[in-house]
C-alpha cells in the first residue's frame, strides 16, 4: 500500500503540491482561530449555586438552604458529586459532573431541580447560578479610581459609594456586552442605599408599628396602571406613577392619619443615603478602591477576550466623569504573550538548529531546504487539527514538539534519493530525464519507506497511552499527546507524498553525492570508536551496566513536579488574619501590608480583594485577602540581574514586619 501511495504521489506530483499548498492555507487560517492560553484548563465540569441569606447563621444556612438544595440535586444524570460551603448570610453548592458533560445541559438539569427545591426553601430566598466560567476564567481586573481633586457635578469629591455606583451602572453593563465575557464581578466601595431609620417613640405616639412603615414604603414605590380611556377619537393611557425619585419623595409617603392629618415617613423616621453592610472590599497601594473582575465564557480564547475587554475599557473611560478612570491592573494577555513568546523562541531556535544540521549533513542545499519545509508544513497541518479539536496553543501542547522527530522520516527518504540519483547519473554526460528521475525517486523511496514509516510510527505509539489518562492528568497531558501525534502524523503523510513529489521536481540537473567535512569527521571518529568497542566487548558491557546503575541511583534522588514551573513575573500574596477579624480592621491591616510591600524597589503596584465579592464565586471571610504584587519590567529594576528568589525573600522580609498576618506566596 505504501508503494502504491508513493507511485500515485509521483504520477500526480503537481496535484500533490497543490493539495499540500491548499492544506497549508487551511492551517494558516486555523492558526488565526486557534485558542491561545498559558496552560491547559484543568477545571472539571461544574455548576455553582449561590444563595444569599441575610441574617442566617452558618448553621441555619446549612440546615434550611444548603441541605435542601443538595438533597434535591441527588440523582442527576452524569452527576459526579456535590460540595458546599455555608457561611453567615451565604450558601454555596457546587455541582460537579463527569468529564465531557455539556455545561449548558448540566446547567439546565440544575435549574430544573432548583425549581423543585424552591418550595422547601424559606420565603424570599432565591438561589442563583454562578457564571459560566472555569477556574482560569478571571482574565482581566481593573480599578475604578478618582484622581486627586476630582469632584462630581455637585462639587463634592468622589467617595467610594460614587465609584461603586459608576462601576455598577456605567462600566459593568458595557463590559458584559463584550463577546466572550460571561460576568463582571464587583468588590469594594459601597452600594448606594436609602436608609429609613425609625424613631420608636414617634411610632408609639401615633399608634403605628414598624410593619406599618415597611408596608407603606413598599406600596408607594411602584407605579400602577389603570388601562386607558378614549376621548374624541384619541386613546389616553391611565396610570398612577409611584416611582420614588429622591429622598423627599420617601419622606412624603403617607403611613397613616391622625385626626384627619396625614402622618408621613418623615414624621416617623430619619431618611438619608447610607452604605450597605458589605461582605468584601478592595485596596490598591495602601488605599481603598473599587475592583472589577472580568470572567471569560468557557471555551473562549482568553487572549482575544482580554484584548477586546481592554479595548472596551478604553472606550468606556471616555464616557466617565472628568477625573474618574477605570484602569487595568491585571491582563491575562500579558501572561499569554510572554508564555507564547517563550514557546515561539524555543521552537524557532529548535527549527533553525535542525535546518542547520540538515544543510551540514545532506550536502545538498536544495534537498536540505526541501526537508526543512516539512517543519512549517507539519506545523500548519497540526494547527488545523488543534483548531478542529479545540485544543489551545499553550506551554504544554506546543512546548512538547520536537522538530528532530518531525523531519526524521523525510531525512531518510531524501538522503536515499540523493544517493540513488547520484549513482544513476554517474558516468553520464547528460542529466537524467524526467521519466528516469521519477523512476529512480520512486525506487529509492520504496527502498526505505518501510523503516522510515515504522520509525515514526513507533515514536507516535509512545504517546498513545497518554490518551487514556482521565481527570486532571488527562486534561493536562492529553492535549500535549494529541498535538505531538498530529504533528508526527502530518510529517509522516508529507514524507510519503509531498517529499517524493517535490524531489522529483526540484532535483534536476546533475546530482552528486558529496560528503561534508562534518560527516567525514563524524564517520572517522565513529569508525575508531566502533573498532575499540568491538575489540573490548566485556569492558564496554560492564561500563554500560555500571552507567545504567549509576543513572538509576541519581534518578532516585531527583525531584519531581506535576507540571513545569511557570514564572509569570508577578506574585500572588494570600494574607491570613485571625478568624473573626472585622472587614474594617482587615482593610486597615491590608493597607499597612501594601505600604510595606511598596518599599521593595522592584514592586510597581499592589492590590487585593478582601472577603467575598458581589458574585460569590470564591467566598472568603473578611479575615482572608487575595493580594497581587505586580512587578516592574526587569529593565526598570535597580539591578536587572537580581534573581527572582532574592526579590521574594525581600518581600517576605518586608511583610514579616507587619504584625497580625500570615502569608502564602504563589503566582496569580
Amino acid at each position: 500500500m505504501l508503494e502504491a501511495i508513493v507511485g500515485v504521489a509521483l504520477a500526480r506530483r503537481w496535484l500533490v503540491l497543490g493539495a499540500t499548498l491548499f492544506a497549508a492555507g487551511i492551517g494558516a487560517y486555523s492558526f488565526t482561530q486557534l485558542p491561545i492560553d498559558a496552560v491547559p484548563d484543568i477545571t472539571n465540569v461544574q455548576v455553582q449555586i449561590n444563595t444569599g441569606a441575610p441574617g442566617y447563621s452558618p448553621l441555619e444556612s446549612e440546615q434550611r438552604i444548603t441541605f435542601p438544595i443538595e438533597t434535591a440535586l441527588g440523582g442527576l444524570p452524569r452527576l459526579s458529586y456535590t460540595r458546599s460551603i455555608s457561611r453567615y448570610g451565604l450558601s454555596q453548592v457546587t455541582v460537579v459532573f463527569e468529564d465531557g458533560t455539556d455545561i449548558y445541559f448540566a446547567r439546565q438539569l440544575v435549574n430544573e431541580r432548583l425549581r423543585e427545591a424552591m418550595s422547601r426553601l424559606p420565603e424570599g430566598i432565591e438561589p442563583e447560578l454562578g457564571p459560566i466560567a472555569t477556574g482560569l476564567g478571571e482574565i482581566f481586573m481593573f480599578m475604578v479610581e478618582a484622581q486627586p481633586g476630582a469632584v462630581d457635578e455637585h462639587g463634592r469629591p468622589f467617595d467610594p459609594t460614587d465609584l461603586r455606583t459608576l462601576q455598577d451602572w456605567v462600566i459593568k453593563p458595557q463590559l458584559r456586552t463584550v463577546p466572550g465575557v460571561t460576568e463582571v464581578n464587583s468588590i469594594g466601595g459601597f452600594v448606594k442605599e436609602v436608609h429609613v431609620t425609625p424613631r420608636p417613640e414617634r411610632l408609639v405616639a401615633h399608634g403605628l408599628t414598624f410593619r406599618n412603615l415597611v408596608d407603606a414604603i413598599a406600596r408607594n414605590s411602584a407605579g400602577t396602571g389603570a388601562g386607558y380611556i378614549e376621548r374624541n377619537g384619541e386613546q389616553y393611557l391611565v396610570r398612577s406613577p409611584g416611582q420614588l425619585h429622591d429622598l423627599d419623595d420617601v419622606r412624603r409617603i403617607v403611613v397613616g392619619h391622625t385626626g384627619g392629618a396625614p402622618i408621613r415617613v418623615g414624621d416617623l423616621a430619619e431618611v438619608g443615603l447610607g452604605r450597605e453592610l458589605r461582605t468584601g472590599a478592595a485596596t490598591e497601594n495602601g488605599r481603598e478602591v473599587v475592583l472589577g473582575t472580568v470572567f471569560m465564557l468557557i471555551g473562549e480564547n482568553s487572549r482575544a477576550v482580554s484584548q477586546r475587554t481592554a479595548a472596551k475599557l478604553t472606550e468606556i473611560n471616555r464616557s466617565l466623569p472628568a477625573g474618574v478612570e477605570a484602569k487595568a491592573v491585571y491582563d491575562r494577555t500579558e501572561l499569554v504573550d510572554r508564555t507564547i513568546a517563550t514557546v515561539q523562541r524555543n521552537l524557532a531556535e529548535g527549527a533553525l538548529l535542525v535546518i542547520a544540521i540538515l544543510f551540514l549533513l545532506l550536502g545538498n542545499a536544495r534537498a536540505a531546504f526541501l526537508t526543512a519545509l516539512v517543519i512549517p508544513l507539519s506545523m500548519l497541518l497540526t494547527f488545523a487539527g488543534m483548531a478542529r479539536g479545540r485544543i489551545s496553543g499553550n506551554l504544554m501542547s506546543l512546548g512538547a514538539l520536537d522538530f528532530g522527530l518531525i523531519v526524521d522520516g523525510a531525512v531518510i527518504i531524501v538522503e536515499n534519493c540523493i544517493r540513488r540519483l547520484a549513482e544513476a547519473g554517474r558516468g553520464r554526460s547528460e542529466p537524467l530525464a524526467l521519466r528516469e528521475r521519477l523512476h529512480v525517486v520512486a525506487d529509492a523511496t520504496r527502498q526505505v519507506i518501510r523503516p522510515s514509516v515504522f520509525g515514526v510510527t513507533i515514536i507516535l505509539i509512545v504517546y498513545v497511552p497518554i490518551l487514556a489518562l482521565t481527570g486532571v492528568e488527562g486534561k493536562m497531558f492529553r492535549p500535549m499527546a494529541i498535538t505531538v501525534i498530529l504533528a508526527l502524523t502530518a510529517a509522516l503523510v508529507l514524507s510519503v507524498t509531498f517529499v517524493p513529489a517535490a524531489l522529483a521536481i526540484v532535483l534536476r540537473g546533475r546530482i552528486e553525492e558529496r560528503e561534508s567535512r562534518v560527516m567525514r569527521g563524524a564517520r572517522w571518529a565513529y569508525e575508531h570508536v566502533l573498532d575499540a568497542a568491538l575489540s573490548r566487548p566485556a569492558l564496554i558491557l560492564a561500563s554500560a551496566v555500571l552507567l545504567l546503575l549509576t543513572s538509576l541511583g541519581l534518578a532516585s534522588r531527583m525531584g519531581s513536579e506535576f507540571i513545569p514551573s511557570l514564572d509569570e513575573g508577578d506574585v500572588a500574596l494570600h494574607a491570613l488574619r485571625i478568624p473573626g477579624t472585622s472587614l474594617t480592621q482587615a482593610v486597615s491591616m491590608q493597607t499597612a501590608l501594601e505600604r510595606a510591600l511598596r518599599s521593595v524597589p522592584e514592586v510597581e503596584t499592589t492590590f487585593a480583594k478582601i472577603g467575598t465579592a458581589e458574585v460569590a464565586t470564591d467566598p472568603m471571610p473578611p479575615s482572608v485577602a487575595d493580594g497581587f504584587v505586580m512587578m516592574k519590567e526587569r529593565a526598570e529594576w535597580p539591578d536587572p540581574r537580581r534573581p527572582k528568589d532574592e526579590v521574594l525573600r525581600a518581600l517576605e522580609a518586608a511583610v514579616a514586619r507587619v504584625p497580625g498576618n500570615n502569608y502564602e506566596f504563589t503566582q496569580p
